[in-house]
């Protein structure tokens, strides 16, 4: 038990320091901001801790970080696409 402990605070470290990223991005931009990174987190943290959920059994955290995680992947592959077209990400 102790092991799938640590796994579910790494998983929930990972997802906290994508705040941690857009707080120092935005700071340095000088406005709010969502940087890559932010989503690369959301999508690591989100999985880490859907696996501990299911290890848990607890329905609501895993529909949560599963529902999360479809909206970080769609984020990310908005993003791709754009670099792919070569369109500014940031722009509509």
């Amino acid at each position: 038990m102790t092991g799938w402990l640590v796994i579910g605070f790494l998983g929930q470290a990972m997802f906290s320091l994508r705040f941690v990223f857009q707080w120092i991005m935005s700071e340095r931009a000088g406005r709010s901001i969502v940087p890559e990174i932010f989503w690369y987190f959301s999508v690591a943290g989100g999985v880490v801790l859907l696996a501990y959920a299911i290890w848990r059994r607890d329905p609501v955290f895993i529909v949560g970080q599963g529902a999360g995680l479809a909206i970080y992947a769609r984020n990310l592959f908005f993003i791709w696409r754009d670099k792919l077209c070569g369109r500014d990400a940031a722009r509509p």
